[in-house]
């Protein structure tokens, strides 16, 4: 299986030449040491033409609606966790999250509209808006079959689930609302999107837990590579803050109980004294398209998208692969695809989530892909400030990392009081650091074992 394992990271190269690199991985791997190998042999797609750059990014987060706030949340170390108030959360062993403050839908949709979406939806809409006003992207219809539509979540919609099953013990099943189905389903945030901002292209979904915006975002840049759309809108969107969701996930012993009266020290990603994640709702979305199209556009160019992977843990339904190998595979598929090696990257925004085994699962990935580099490279996770947004958190760590990468300032790992000798690498405690930023990654991974990678390059 080891061997199988293997070869799949190196699906480019040449049959000659597998036998021997396999052979020398095998050996690191059974030895625990850093795997190094040549690069693989890559299709040619960092031409002009085959390069992806990010022209637009819009975010809805625990900090607010836009990038600035987000931004400004950040760079102040500031946690955006309190006690729930979209329920009485009274009774339940977590009662806090990351919510969205004054968050106004008729801001970005018809009043008609907003009521008939889910707030993901909702979500999903604003941030597409603001992405593609920063692209400088005027849809008409000359372009609007060629600009596509993916849009991740890591769940159906709870709230209307939630509400739908309410509506029915008390009620009886007809009083059902005929827009629970259109509202609930996972494909719902992506075609709402396109509705809204009347975008004809190629669409679709991905739902993969908590890797799934990031996976949208690598796929998207997919499908313009091979040539189905010329530009895509991409992110995700996630509102989970729901008694069927929170009470879910307690059950499940997954988010963090010993904070309720402190909800800012609550998420504490590698710290000693972490005990589970806090959930958190909103958006993130980003305009990509190649770089000869931004370059004719006029756009602004905010990044690189050069190098994407994903693999399965294959391990269990809800815990990571201890040693985080599957993790490891993500990462140097995305350097490899990037053509980047890992003394390269110069900041890692992390997945960590604040859990007990998944942080230390992700140190011991890094380490297995940087090796000595790996206590070099700053790492730091922004779950710590905003929660996990599950199925939106990719996108949004993405927006950070990218953003961190165009200021020359890397966002802190807040709540670093307490260290744990499994965690020993660069998290960037508690305050901001300036940095000069030419290469970045970040990581996602979910339930069921999927990892997704983005690596990024400032222009």
């Amino acid at each position: 299986m080891l061997r199988a394992d293997l070869l799949s990271l190196f699906q480019y190269a040449s049959e000659a030449d597998l036998e021997s690199r396999i052979d020398k991985l095998l050996s690191a791997v059974l030895d625990d040491e850093p795997i190094s190998a040549p690069l693989p042999n890559i299709p040619d797609d960092h031409s002009e033409d085959g390069r992806i750059v990010i022209t637009g990014m819009g975010v809805v987060s625990p900090f607010g609606v836009g990038i600035e706030p987000f931004w400004d949340g950040l760079m102040a170390g500031r946690s955006a966790i309190g006690r729930i108030s979209h329920f009485d959360p009274s009774g339940f062993p977590c009662q806090i999250a990351g919510q969205v403050p004054a968050f106004i839908p008729q801001e970005f949709m018809e009043a008609k509209e907003a009521r008939r979406m889910s707030r993901s939806s909702q979500f999903a809409v604003a941030a597409a808006r603001m992405a593609v006003e920063e692209a400088g992207l005027r849809i008409d219809a000359g372009n609007r079959d060629e600009i596509g539509t993916l849009i991740a979540c890591g769940t159906i919609s709870m709230p209307d689930v939630e509400q739908a099953v309410i509506t029915m013990v008390q009620r009886g099943p007809m009083k059902i609302s005929p827009f629970f189905i259109p509202a609930a389903v996972p494909n719902m945030p992506s075609s709402q999107v396109a509705i809204q901002l009347g975008l004809h292209g190629h669409i679709s979904a991905i739902s993969t837990a908590c890797a799934a915006s990031s996976q949208a975002i690598g796929e998207a840049a997919e499908i313009i590579r091979r040539g189905d759309a010329e530009i895509m809108v991409a992110g995700g969107a996630e509102a989970p803050i729901t008694a069927l969701s929170l009470g879910a996930f307690c059950v499940l012993r997954a988010l963090s109980t010993q904070s309720n009266d402190d909800p800012t020290r609550a998420s504490r990603p590698f710290d000693g004294l972490r005990d589970g994640f806090v959930s958190a709702e909103g958006a993130g979305v980003f305009v990509l398209e190649r770089l000869s199209s931004a370059r004719r556009r006029g756009a602004p160019i905010l990044a690189e998208l050069v190098g994407y992977g994903a693999s399965a843990d294959a391990y269990h339904v809800t815990s990571p692969d201890p040693d985080g190998y599957g993790a490891t595979r993500a990462m140097r598929r995305a350097l490899y695809r990037a053509r980047i090696d890992p003394q390269q990257v110069d900041y890692i925004n992390a997945h960590a989530t604040s859990t007990p085994a998944g942080d230390v699962a992700e140190t011991r990935a890094i380490k297995h892909v940087f090796g000595e580099y790996a206590h070099s490279v700053p790492v730091s996770s922004i779950k710590s400030m905003i929660g996990h947004l599950t199925g939106a958190a990719g996108a949004v760590e993405a927006a950070a990392t990218v953003l961190a990468m165009q200021r020359g300032v890397i966002p802190p790992t807040i709540n670093q009081e307490e260290p744990d000798p499994e965690c020993d690498l660069d998290y960037v405690p508690n305050v901001a650091r300036p940095a000069n930023l030419r290469v970045a990654i970040s990581n996602s991974f979910g339930f069921g074992g999927v990892n997704s990678v983005l690596a990024f390059r400032k222009i």
